[in-house]
């Protein structure tokens, strides 16, 4: 199996996080790592997962990933597993009730990139999963590097499980 990882990174926290999924996959599969100023859609379609993250910007990913999934053809993704990350601050944690409301209901930008890569034809096998900073700037809140290589292991199964199913 290949998987293929995409992100952006701003302040270096989204950069860390997909740095310790590629670390909870390469150890059983075949990773490619890729900035998204280094990625095209074309290398994308060589993937049997696809990964994509980004910081949340505006309650959207970065203009650059938002880019390059535009130019992802339709259908180009169908029967590739996909996922999408992104790094955040908690809403429930910001002291301004209205910046929190405008969060929870804007929403984030793993659940942009997970449409956007639906959208392509790929199976979406988690949800679109956020990772914690403290501040706008990072650091990354404490224990989400350990949980983002968890998350790896479960994109992962999820991975294996149909092909588990029909050996059955």
């Amino acid at each position: 199996m290949k998987a293929v990882l995409v992100y952006d990174s701003v302040f270096g926290n989204t950069g860390q996080i997909v740095t310790a999924i590629e670390e909870g996959l390469k150890q059983t599969t075949d990773t490619e790592l890729l900035s998204v100023k280094q990625a095209t859609a074309e290398d994308l379609m060589d993937a049997d997962l696809l990964v994509v993250g980004s910081p949340t910007r505006g309650f959207r990913p970065t203009p650059e990933i938002t880019t390059l999934l535009i130019t992802i053809p339709p259908h180009s993704l169908t029967g590739m597993k996909v996922a999408a990350f992104d790094t955040r601050f908690d809403a429930d944690e910001v002291e301004s009730r209205f910046l929190g409301f405008v969060v929870r209901t804007g929403g984030y930008a793993a659940k942009h990139i997970a449409g956007q890569l639906q959208a392509a034809g790929g199976e979406l096998i988690a949800a679109p999963e956020g990772f914690y900073v403290t501040d706008v700037q990072g650091p990354l809140a404490e224990g989400e590097l350990e949980r983002a290589r968890l998350w790896a292991q479960t994109l992962l199964e999820k991975c294996q499980a149909p092909v588990e199913q029909e050996a059955a």
